[in-house]
């Protein structure tokens, strides 16, 4: 196999740059063999890495982790069918054409490339301390550890570089890596990287990698794997440090509150800096309602809009409701069937939606990845599933958090209902969802049923959507890598 659309240009960023939220400068990135000398340099790269992470998140990943799956769909507008293929991403239309995964998969090889590079020149350049070297290349390999884990989670067994790419010539593998090749290069990458990561940073490094994310991450894997007694493991770990529930749970998305106890792991946005800034709410809020959301003409996204399943699916008392969506309440709302379902509103994702906004597209709200309220829940989950040791007292206090009553003992298939429930609404929004569906192996029977609701209550969709069959659980391989590589194609597609 070779893979030579995506890693060509993955290669030029080794050659010629890299973006970054941390005033990294291009031009500096000139020549691959004069650069990556220096620690300061080192540094510069490092940062880049997160200004390309930055880059994933304000992407359509999102429609690929969370709108895939029965939280959030999107508002149809007749006057505008510019983003028909990510429409059939939520619907389960999608061809191996599709430009919204392709640019996926583009930009997750291109974010390992600079891991690759990092981690391929580091151990030449001297640094006058020796934790400090290991600290950049336990970054490196925390985000290329999370971009596998992205990759293997939806597209199944893929290329698994782990070196520079510095020729075009290097573009190739002799075939796709096996699901469990995969995995056993991101824990070996996690392990490192909680090895190697400082548990906290000053103020100046807010934002960067940490022991705590990286044996978070570790300990997502192995929920994943199933491997539930490595995850209580892990996972108690990250107990031990120092992590805490913020008593609001709203504050978690505040813009004025980043980074607080409970934020484990987030990606970083700046609102005044042009390319640091979020777009969350410009993508995600109503198409028709920009006006009166965010001050400015024009119109909105209309995507990721959150579906009457989630709506309905917290108790009475939860807090987290009201702190999650927002019902926005327009005469304009009437031409858009989504409307109905809602009394004449339209939902939009609270979570990103903080007035005012100083410019047009620019928000600044973090992304959070990973919040201790997910480590708890994870380890609840974990603890239930080993059948060895009290599951209760990781979950209650996400629950009295939100205003609901703490759960009494439970039997194990009680216990496991409980927590998944509690999972989707806790993490609503933050592209945990599909994978939550995957994990537990509840994909296809819970997508089905949303379907046969979705299409209920939305003449527009056609009888072919949510057809779910099993081969659907992963994503096709972007057409041309199998047009131009030649390796095979991922069951069924």
């Amino acid at each position: 196999m070779k893979t030579k659309i995506p890693l060509i240009a993955l290669l030029a960023i080794a050659l010629n740059g890299c973006t970054s939220m941390l005033d990294v400068q291009p031009s500096s990135f000139s020549s691959g063999s004069n650069y990556y000398t220096t620690e300061a340099q080192i540094l510069r790269a490092v940062n880049g890495a997160y200004g390309q992470l930055q880059t994933l998140y304000t992407s359509d990943y999102w429609a690929m982790s969370e709108m895939r799956a029965d939280n959030t769909n999107y508002q149809y507008d007749e006057s505008d069918r510019g983003a028909q293929q990510r429409e059939e991403i939520d619907e389960f239309l999608t061809t191996n054409s599709n430009n919204y995964i392709n640019n996926t998969w583009s930009q997750l090889y291109y974010n390992i490339q600079q891991s690759n590079v990092i981690l391929t020149r580091i151990d030449a350049v001297p640094f006058a301390n020796e934790a400090t070297k290991k600290q950049y290349a336990g970054e490196a390999k925390f985000l290329r550890a999370l971009y596998y884990f992205h990759l293997v989670r939806l597209f199944g067994g893929v290329p698994l570089l782990v070196k520079e790419v510095a020729s075009p010539e290097q573009a190739s593998t002799p075939k796709k890596a096996s699901v469990a090749e995969v995995y056993a290069q991101i824990i070996a990458d996690a392990t490192d990287a909680a090895a190697s990561l400082p548990a906290t940073y000053g103020a100046s490094d807010m934002g960067r990698a940490t022991k705590g994310a990286a044996l978070t991450l570790l300990g997502d894997v192995y929920m994943t794997m199933k491997d539930y007694p490595k995850a209580v493991t892990t996972l108690q770990q990250v107990v031990g440090l120092n992590y805490s529930l913020v008593d609001n749970y709203a504050d978690n998305f505040d813009p004025a509150k980043k980074n607080n106890t409970e934020s484990v792991f987030s990606v970083q946005y700046n609102a005044g800096m042009e390319t640091e800034s979020s777009n969350f709410i410009f993508v995600f809020g109503p198409r028709n309602g920009k006006k009166d959301l965010t001050g400015f003409n024009g119109t909105l996204g209309g995507c990721n809009m959150p579906t009457p399943s989630i709506v309905n699916a917290y108790e009475p008392k939860d807090k987290r409701k009201d702190a999650s969506i927002f019902m926005y309440d327009s005469p304009t709302n009437t031409a858009f069937a989504e409307s109905v379902a809602f009394g004449g509103k339209l939902p939009l994702i609270k979570k990103f939606y903080h007035p005012p906004y100083a410019l047009d597209g620019r928000a600044n709200e973090n992304w959070p990845v990973y919040r201790y309220s997910q480590v708890l829940l994870m380890l609840a989950e974990a603890i239930n599933e080993t059948g060895n040791g009290d599951p209760l007292q990781y979950i209650n206090p996400v629950r009295v958090r939100a205003g609901l009553d703490p759960l009494p003992a439970l039997n194990q298939s009680a216990f496991r209902d409980t927590v998944f429930h509690e999972q989707r609404v806790e993490l609503a929004f933050e592209d945990q969802r599909w994978y939550q569906l995957l994990r537990t192996g509840k994909a296809v029977s819970v997508m089905t049923a949303h379907g046969i609701e979705e299409k209920k209550r939305l003449t527009r969709l056609s009888p072919a959507s949510y057809n779910i069959q099993a081969y659907q659980l992963l994503y096709p391989i972007p057409e041309r890598e199998i047009r131009l590589n030649g390796f095979e194609q991922n069951t069924g597609w």
